[in-house]
């Protein structure tokens, strides 16, 4: 029982680190200055919508993602966003950047 009763109370502490991960702090804002690096993520529909705004399309994502598709160390980027507004340009796409331009820029909800 006791056992138990720490696992729970572990698992419950464990829940507020997740859910900080989107909170503002440790945002980073990621340009995209080439809509086709979506294309794998987003419907034709969303690509057709991209197309027809302005370049660069600009998002807030956590550092992770940033890191990941602009090819910059995680690090780098925490440092940036220490003394000033991160960001960074795209230079791949990925799942989770294509759900934040759905629904930061094309205002959908995320489907799951």
């Amino acid at each position: 029982m006791r056992k138990i009763i720490l696992a729970a109370l572990a698992a419950a502490a464990a829940v507020p680190a997740t859910a900080q991960v989107n909170t503002g702090a440790g945002l980073v804002t990621v340009q995209i200055g080439d809509v086709t690096l979506l294309n794998n993520f987003l419907n034709q529909t969303q690509i057709a919508a991209l197309n027809n705004l302005s370049l660069p399309i600009t998002v807030q994502v956590p550092v992770g993602i940033a890191a990941n598709v602009c090819g910059v160390n995680a690090k780098v980027l925490a440092q940036q966003k220490g003394t000033s507004a991160a960001t960074c340009t795209a230079k791949s796409g990925s799942r989770a950047l294509a759900q934040n331009v759905v629904s930061q820029v094309l205002n959908q909800k995320r489907g799951k």
